[in-house]
């Protein structure tokens, strides 16, 4: 009986044992597979967010070569010498008519808080005094809506196929926040998109006079041919 005993014993102990390895196992591939999948998702810093629209972040085009420490963030924030000329060309359309001393005309991709959800960022705005009154001015967003906005290319990462209508979410949006004109310059295409409250938006070639307002235009094919920058 003691030897039967003992061989019973034995045949539990390697059961036991062999029960053993195999959860000691899945824990263990439990755990190297969580951790793997913390590390899989990187935290993203918040200077990194270009805006935010509809409580989602738009992150700077390039943002990625940042993560993985290829570029330095002030690297993706700066625009190209192209886009500089474009800005500097419709600020002197802007100023050159006495008409907009009733504005304050604001670049730096200055920043419009809509609501909690959604802040843009403008390369050109254009507001009424009237409306961006002295106490508006301060170290905050604007939280008035301006009455034309120009944007000079898309500065947001839209890698994302589902980020695919960035610029129409975009401009919706300043439309519905009280914008009459949002005008988009796309350098790459010599386009420019034109999108007014309660009119069909239109996309034309940039070799055709835009208004800003009240018949004040500016032509960037005809200012870059003068500049001899294209022949």
């Amino acid at each position: 009986m003691r030897k039967l005993d003992h061989k019973i014993l034995t045949t539990k102990s390697k059961k036991q044992l062999y029960l053993y390895k195999i959860n000691f196992k899945m824990v263990v591939t439990l755990e190297r597979k969580s951790r793997i999948r913390v590390r899989a998702i990187p935290k993203i810093p918040e200077t990194l967010v270009y805006e935010t629209i509809d409580g989602k972040p738009f992150y700077y085009k390039g943002y990625r070569e940042v993560l993985s420490k290829k570029k330095i963030l002030e690297e993706i924030m700066g625009c190209s010498t192209l886009q500089a000329e474009l800005v500097s060309y419709i600020m002197k359309a802007v100023f050159r008519n006495a008409f907009f001393d009733d504005y304050r005309i604001y670049c730096n991709e200055i920043g419009n808080h809509i609501d909690h959800r959604n802040n843009l960022s403008n390369d050109i705005a254009i507001f009424e005094k009237s409306v961006m009154t002295p106490d508006k001015i301060n170290t905050k967003y604007a939280d008035v809506p301006a009455k034309v906005v120009i944007e000079i290319d898309i500065k947001a990462d839209i890698s994302d196929p589902e980020d695919s209508g960035y610029v129409y979410r975009k401009t919706q949006k300043l439309l519905d926040f009280g914008t009459e004109k949002v005008i988009w310059v796309f350098s790459l295409y010599g386009k420019v998109l034109i999108a007014e409250q309660g009119q069909d938006w239109i996309t034309r070639s940039w070799d055709k006079d835009v208004e800003l307002l009240n018949g004040h235009t500016f032509n960037i094919q005809k200012h870059l041919l003068q500049e001899g920058i294209i022949q």
